[in-house]
């Protein structure tokens, strides 16, 4: 086992991955902003070193500040946790180069993944249904508007580099598409430097549904469930819970064999999810993400597995704990993303407890939250015997959640958790828009 190990993130995640290498008995060494001098993640490390103002290209999308730390520090690996770096191949190399082993899969694989027009096709391959749409990537709005007409509209253009909303434009009539093929492209050239984007038919209200896989790089997989990511704000999760209520034995073991067959022909390294969209008895393909997941908590509840601890030994050539093929679940587990409306000063701050609750945080009393980053700065996860019972604890869990200082999401998560729809079990991604529409 490694001793010690950079954590090239923040907040949260950074957390997170500290506590994890602490239960490994590996030193860890923080970085941060200059905004982020009295975050959690700088108080908790063994070490800890500024690398620039608060922007995030001047500081923690700095490459070179970041494998220049690792280095100086002695440390044997980089956790690049979620977002900012920890799906760039071109860093993966360089971490992979000066020495350091990467917490993540191999670089030839993140970029296959990456580009989602060359994953849909490699997922086809695997067996995997996709959604009608291009076979590659869109040249221009002639072929574009062929490729609509065959799939029927609605259409979602997407970008084929990024996530998150970004580089994305759905096309309900043939008129709007050319103008929206180029609004795309700009946005997705101006997020990732890559302006190329495809077409696929648009699913009116699906599901979400992804699986939580752990790979050795060798061939064995592992996959820890599905998780149900339906509740979503312009394309950002809000709620996500394992299982999925709407998913039947039949499908969720199709999804499993075919992710199974991706992840094993990848020799896939780490912990990675792929994500579905379920419309009625059929699901399709979406994308992988080719890192450790925000909502992993869900996978660990159900599965009884630390994910980032495997995560950590499966990259650092260590055995996988896991056992290759399909883990059972037990219970249920539902998480709630905390996001903060405004920044401000934490006066006072109540953390909820008790059997099967869990509240991953940067915060602390004293704290001040800053603008210059994700609005999330909290995620409530329970656990229960059925999904009825880990609803109503994690209503009880809101309740007992007191932040002072800051606006938070926590009465929107209430009343999403309290709608009949929701406790229904059936409702798709249009729930959060149907429950709070536009003004």
């Amino acid at each position: 086992m490694i001793k010690k190990l950079l954590v090239a993130n923040r907040g949260e995640i950074a957390v997170r991955i500290i506590r994890a290498c602490r239960e490994l008995g590996i030193k860890t060494v923080a970085v941060y902003s200059s905004a982020d001098k009295d975050c959690l993640h700088v108080k908790l490390a063994d070490e800890a070193f500024c690398i620039g103002p608060a922007p995030s290209a001047k500081s923690y999308l700095n490459r070179t500040a970041l494998i220049t730390v690792g280095l100086s520090t002695g440390c044997e690996a980089l956790h690049p946790g979620v977002g900012f770096l920890s799906e760039n191949a071109e860093f993966a190399r360089e971490v992979e180069k000066s020495g350091m082993h990467w917490i993540g899969p191999d670089a030839s694989v993140i970029e296959m993944l990456g580009d989602k027009v060359q994953a849909r096709a490699t997922a086809q391959k695997s067996g995997l249904p996709v959604t009608p749409g291009s076979d590659g990537a869109v040249k221009n709005a002639e072929e574009g508007a062929k490729i609509a007409e065959k799939c029927g509209y609605p259409v979602i253009i997407k970008a084929a580099s990024g996530g998150g909303g970004k580089g994305m434009r759905i096309v309900r009539k043939k008129e709007d598409l050319a103008e929206n093929l180029t609004i795309a492209s700009a946005e997705a050239l101006a997020n990732f430097a890559d302006g190329t984007v495809y077409i696929e038919k648009y699913l009116v209200d699906p599901r979400h549904v992804e699986l939580q896989i752990l790979g050795n790089g060798k061939g064995a997989v592992a996959v820890l469930g599905e998780r149900d990511c339906s509740v979503q704000k312009n394309h950002q999760k809000l709620i996500e819970e394992s299982p999925s209520p709407g998913v039947s034995d039949k499908m969720r073991e199709n999804m499993c064999r075919g992710a199974v067959n991706l992840f094993s022909s990848l020799k896939y390294r780490g912990a990675g999810t792929i994500e579905f969209l379920v419309s009625g008895d059929n699901f399709y393909f979406m994308e992988v993400n080719a890192r450790i997941q925000v909502e992993h908590p869900v996978s660990e509840m159900v599965t009884g597995t630390d994910l980032i601890c495997e995560q950590i030994r499966v990259c650092t050539g260590e055995k996988m704990n896991l056992p290759s093929g399909i883990l059972p679940v037990k219970g249920w587990s539902i998480e709630a993303r905390i996001n903060a409306f405004t920044p401000g000063l934490i006066k006072n701050l109540r953390v909820p407890g008790g059997n099967g609750v869990r509240f991953d945080s940067f915060l602390y009393q004293g704290y001040t939250v800053v603008p210059f980053y994700d609005s999330m700065t909290a995620k409530l996860i329970v656990h229960g015997q059925n999904r009825k019972h880990a609803v109503q604890k994690l209503l009880c869990a809101l309740d007992e959640l007191y932040i002072e200082g800051i606006k938070t999401n926590t009465d929107e998560q209430k009343l999403i958790l309290n709608s009949p729809k929701f406790q229904s079990g059936n409702f798709g991604t249009g729930l959060y828009a149907e429950l709070f529409p536009p003004k």
